[in-house]
């Protein structure tokens, strides 16, 4: 049988918090701590300081990427000092970021896909429902129309 690594692990904490900080996967933490993944996701079960150290670095990469976006979704100033001069340069606004930011925070109103019912159930003689969702948008308008 194999004798657990754990013992070598936990002495890593600070480093695992550290490689998720820094945007690694859990596959090369546990490629870096010399374990499998299956071995990391037992850890993580059985350890709730392995589990917090992985979770914690993650979240603090996150809140930085989302502080880094927000600045670069609304613009900003900075002082760029050479030898004998300050000059104030201004980063314009990123519609990209912002796009992006929309999409994710306010996805009902931004999302590029629109959902649209397409049965349509028509009334009269047969009382026939229609399955219209191989037409385009305006395919069914246009029958509506007729």
């Amino acid at each position: 049988m194999c004798k657990s690594k754990w013992n070598d692990v936990k002495d890593k904490l600070l480093l695992v918090e550290a490689w998720a900080r820094d945007g690694l996967i859990e596959e090369q933490i546990a490629h870096n701590l010399g374990i499998s993944v299956s071995t990391l996701e037992v850890y993580k079960k059985e350890h709730q300081e392995f589990s917090r150290a992985i979770k914690k670095g993650k979240e603090i990469s996150d809140i930085e990427v989302e502080n880094a976006l927000n600045k670069r979704a609304l613009g900003y100033s900075y002082v760029e000092v050479k030898t004998t001069t300050e000059i104030t340069k201004e980063v314009a606004a990123d519609t990209t970021a912002q796009i992006f930011w929309l999409k994710n925070r306010k996805p009902k109103e931004w999302r590029d896909r629109k959902d649209i019912d397409s049965n349509i159930n028509v009334t009269g003689e047969t009382n026939t429902k229609y399955d219209l969702s191989e037409f385009t948008t305006e395919e069914p308008k246009e029958m509506l129309r007729a």
